[in-house]
């Protein structure tokens, strides 16, 4: 395993204290209290693997709650687990100069009390990413503080991206008409464990069910005309997502339904320029609908959005103009997934950075085909007789 190096971790927990205590980024009540805090205790996957990249493998990839919590005091970081993972975490996974907490597995209470014995305070005066056991839940400050991904976030999710492409268009490249659509997910499910990750969502659809069903789950039934794959892959908390179809006949007529989506997506990614407003750019979505032919139809399924240490940084929709991330800028750096849809199995999804000199693809192999789009090129549906 390859950890980030220490100072790297160190810095980052200890600036985002710094942060969260200057209350400059939000007016919000709980940054108004920040400066009273003895501290930030961080329990759930994503926040922990932030602070700490690669201190936090997971056990339960189901899990709300993690086994490692970081604990960051203004001048100090103290990562706590239980005693059955003790020898793990220090052995493999420990940073140079944090401190290590062993708590019992079996005392509900243990890793709560840690954490208030680490800062020397009562939960009262500790915040957290949303821990209902501590009195200041700063969960909305501590995401969007790590919107913005540093250097060394962007070369792990552009690493991600690009496995996670091959993990895709490699499945699908090797398909063949009549095998069950898990045999596909399994591929790809293989080739995501071996590089080390894991596979938060993974759908594998085809023919019929793809064209009925928004979120076709692989069932073990039979492909023969058409597949669509969809991943959300994870690694050291960091997340991307994409879809890439493959097919069997000619694939004219619904590359030009599929024309639509990556239309409507291209919108999105033009207006979603730093500085922009979430707020605006979910406007442009849904005028892009409208534009299309389609008013309204963003209802019918999810349109993703900002994309990190969660699968869906948060969600937002176009009429939510009383949401807390409407007015919130884009930063430069941020990673997004957009997630245009029409009925019939026609959507267009890829995990891009925003930049100031434009958006960059993360989820490329470059070996897939694309559209000719000179600026914003968009992935076409594999032909079988390409393979």
């Amino acid at each position: 395993m390859v950890l980030v190096p220490p100072s790297s971790s160190l810095t980052r927990a200890r600036t985002l204290l710094t942060a969260v205590h200057s209350g400059s980024h939000d007016a919000s009540a709980a940054a108004e209290t920040a400066a009273e805090l003895a501290g930030i205790v961080l329990t759930r996957p994503g926040p922990v693997a932030w602070a700490i990249p690669g201190i936090n493998p997971p056990i339960d990839r189901t899990a709300g709650i993690d086994t490692v919590w970081v604990v960051i005091g203004p001048d100090s970081q103290t990562v706590i687990t239980t005693e059955v993972e003790e020898h793990r975490v220090r052995e493999e996974l420990l940073p140079a100069g944090v401190d290590l907490v062993v708590v019992p597995w079996w005392d509900a209470n243990a890793l709560v009390t840690a954490a208030c014995d680490a800062l020397g305070s009562p939960v009262t005066q500790i915040g957290s990413d949303g821990h209902p056991a501590f009195a200041h839940d700063l969960d909305h400050e501590l995401t969007r503080i790590r919107l913005a991904l540093d250097e060394d976030e962007r070369a792990r999710l552009r690493t991600l991206g690009q496995n996670a492409a091959r993990a895709v268009e490699d499945a699908l490249r090797t398909w063949q008409p009549g095998e069950t659509d898990t045999a596909i997910a399994g591929r790809i499910a293989n080739f995501v464990e071996q590089f080390g990750g894991d596979a938060p969502v993974l759908l594998v659809g085809a023919d019929d069910r793809l064209r009925r069903y928004r979120h076709p789950v692989a069932v073990g039934e039979a492909t023969h005309d058409r597949v669509m794959a969809v991943l959300v892959a994870r690694y050291q908390g960091l997340h991307v997502a994409l879809t890439r179809y493959v097919s069997a006949g000619d694939t004219s007529e619904f590359e030009a339904q599929l024309d639509v989506p990556r239309a409507i997506h291209r919108d999105v990614l033009r207006a979603g320029v730093p500085g922009a407003t979430y707020g605006s750019v979910l406007g442009s979505l849904a005028d892009s609908y409208s534009s299309h032919g389609h008013a309204g139809v963003w209802r019918e399924h999810y349109q993703g959005g900002p994309i990190g240490y969660a699968q869906r940084e948060f969600e937002i929709a176009p009429v939510q103009h009383d949401n807390p991330w409407w007015d919130q800028q884009i930063g430069e750096n941020t990673a997004m997934a957009w997630n245009p849809s029409l009925a019939g199995g026609l959507k267009d999804e890829d995990t891009y950075l925003v930049t100031a000199g434009g958006v960059e693809l993360v989820t490329d192999s470059s070996r897939w085909p694309m559209d000719s789009d000179v600026v914003l090129p968009r992935p076409m549906v594999l032909k079988r007789n390409d393979v």
